[in-house]
């Protein structure tokens, strides 16, 4: 069963029986549109399907000309880049080396912490301090009248659930 969440309006249907038909016709739209999303993507795993060689054939070709590509390029790359360049123009198209910026790569997290703070590196530990929004709750008047915070109360939502037969196959 599908909800539908919005936000209490003061205008309503002008009925029992609008409300009832407007309940029913909202149940269709929501599955005609589920049967649409369904269509659709029966249609696309049949299109990608009918074309999986083809895709596969063709990732394979331009995985291998990229390889070779990339070791002509490396083993010529003097001469395509003279004076040290990082950019060379080959007609049909450009190859070019770029270096990356340097990464910090960490495995085992907890233990590189344990082992920055027993070296007393702590300007290498990040602390993250956060209001605690649970604790607000729970005391509102605590923080009544400080700027930036509200609590925020009396919100309802409205929810409409269409009955739904839901049938399994057997």
């Amino acid at each position: 069963m599908r909800k539908t969440k919005t936000a209490a309006i003061v205008h309503a249907c002008q009925s029992r029986e609008q409300t009832i038909e407007a309940i029913s016709e909202l149940g269709a739209a929501q599955r005609e549109l589920l049967r649409l999303n369904t269509e659709i993507n029966d249609a696309l795993a049949e299109a990608t399907a009918m074309r999986q060689d083809k895709i596969d054939a063709l990732k394979q070709r331009i995985e291998g000309l990229t390889e070779g590509i990339a070791t002509w390029c490396a083993a010529n790359r003097a001469a395509l880049c003279p004076g040290g360049g990082k950019t060379a123009n080959l007609v049909t198209g450009e190859v070019s080396w770029r270096q990356r910026p340097p990464s910090v790569s960490i495995r085992a997290a907890d233990k590189v912490l344990d082992k920055l703070r027993a070296l007393g590196l702590h300007r290498f530990i990040r602390t993250a301090e956060t209001p605690n929004k649970e604790a607000m709750l729970a005391e509102p008047a605590a923080v009544a009248g400080i700027a930036g915070i509200s609590i925020v109360t009396g919100v309802e939502d409205f929810t409409i659930a269409p009955f739904e037969v839901d049938i399994q196959e057997a």
